[in-house]
């Protein structure tokens, strides 16, 4: 948990802006919900390794010991679903939000680990089209066009998973092998089949596992050799109509993206599980091409979370934006633009009493234009408050004395250039031209 300083806060607003700007585009609008939520609504939705990372808030107060336990939102995906759930009969379905709130893991902080984090989500619930994950990933495609990131995306299907399960012999391991071959980037396959027989699988169910992450090709090619091994020619001869299920939408979407001309690079990746216990279909996930980090953006379908609150029956599909692991991508590969070192356009110089009487009115008209002004609050040395523009970054410095008013002018320098230009203090057209605004 951290502070953030004011050039941090720039940088990761202009992270946060960008994002926004690309969600409302899709039609998507914002809501908020409480960083506190009942432990019941959140106990159960993450998995074992997820409910141990909960952070749990001591009720106080009056009536303390009658209060329902609290705990802090670990994701903003299944607060939503709770939203929905208490607020159906004020929502129009299908439902597009985006939202963009911290959440908090009682995790181990390391590098692209924190414990307070804010994640960017964006979410449409009742609807099953697949036209949503579509859209999902063309915000994918514009969200990192925009900020200048280069990623690639791998696509699943938890149908895919459990049918895999099954062909095994072990649907009930269903979540013992999601679990373990989401680790097969980080411990490796050697591991990840080690950690599945550990959980009681056989020898002929490791070959099938085995088999399926050793894939390779173009989607058509996984797709076909996939629909062979769920229609019975896996070494146990089971059929999975689940499975088969799952591949029906992975080749419905992958030819949905094909057509779309989406831009950046779509995988199919049969290894990649997502750890969240939601997830009933389509799942994603982004990582950075250019710097060595986890994802930085992952979601997927899920079919029964607002089931769990009492609201069966109501698909929903979403994806989050990790913005303190992208904003870690855009500092190392120094993506930030440089206008953003200041929130100041324009310092006045502090010339003395009558001359910051004379430069308040120009100030005033200047910022109801929309710009930036600061005037400096002493009369200091000018060397001074050239250090202090210099130190912030303002591209601009106005040094309006005695003169300048008896001749009803100010003097503005481009402190980069060194450009100076001296104009009408009611010019406000052409100040504003100057500043480039």
């Amino acid at each position: 948990m951290r502070d953030f300083s004011q050039q941090e806060m720039a940088e990761r607003n202009y992270i946060f802006d960008t994002i926004k700007s690309v969600f409302r585009t899709f039609g998507y609008a914002q809501i908020e919900t409480p960083s506190m939520e009942n432990l019941s609504t959140l106990l159960g939705k993450y998995g074992d390794e997820g409910d141990k990372l909960l952070f749990r808030v001591m009720n106080s107060g009056e009536k303390a010991a009658q209060a329902p336990e609290k705990g802090l939102r670990y994701d903003l995906t299944v607060p939503f679903a709770r939203y929905v759930v208490q607020h159906q009969n004020e929502i129009s379905f299908p439902f597009k939000r985006f939202q963009i709130q911290p959440v908090w893991r009682a995790d181990r902080p390391q590098k692209g680990r924190y414990r307070e984090f804010y994640q960017c989500d964006v979410d449409v619930i009742g609807s099953r089209s697949q036209l949503n994950e579509l859209e999902l990933v063309q915000i994918v495609d514009a969200v990192f066009g925009k900020l200048g990131i280069r990623v690639a995306l791998k696509i699943n299907n938890r149908k895919v998973l459990t049918g895999l399960a099954e062909i095994c012999g072990a649907p009930d391991k269903v979540v013992d092998i999601t679990v373990a071959i989401d680790k097969l980037d980080k411990i490796g396959l050697e591991a990840v089949l080690g950690e599945i027989r550990e959980k009681g699988l056989s020898d002929s169910a490791i070959s099938v596992v085995e088999q399926i992450l050793a894939l390779n090709g173009s989607v058509t090619e996984k797709l076909a050799a996939m629909r062979a091994l769920f229609g019975g020619q896996s070494a146990s001869g089971i059929v999975s109509e689940t499975g088969l299920r799952g591949l029906d939408e992975l080749e419905e979407l992958f030819g949905l993206i094909s057509a779309a001309g989406v831009c950046v690079p779509v995988e199919m990746d049969l290894s990649l599980a997502r750890g969240l216990n939601y997830y009933t279909g389509a799942i994603f996930e982004v990582k950075a091409l250019d710097w060595e980090i986890g994802s930085i953006s992952g979601g997927g379908r899920y079919d029964n979370l607002t089931g769990i609150f009492g609201l069966p029956d109501m698909s929903g599909v979403g994806i989050s934006f990790g913005a303190d692991r992208i904003y870690d991508v855009l500092k190392g590969l120094d993506k930030f633009p440089a206008n953003l070192r200041s929130a100041t356009v324009l310092l006045f110089a502090n010339m003395g009493t009558e001359e910051v009487r004379y430069v308040l009115p120009v100030a005033a008209a200047l910022r109801s234009r929309g710009i930036s002004v600061e005037i400096y609050p002493d009369s200091a040395k000018l060397k001074k408050q050239f250090d202090y523009a210099d130190r912030k970054a303002i591209p601009f410095l106005s040094i309006t004395g005695a003169d300048e008013a008896a001749a009803g002018t100010v003097q503005i320098k481009n402190l980069a250039s060194g450009e100076q230009r001296v104009f009408a203090k009611d010019d406000l057209d052409g100040i504003v031209c100057f500043l480039g605004k």
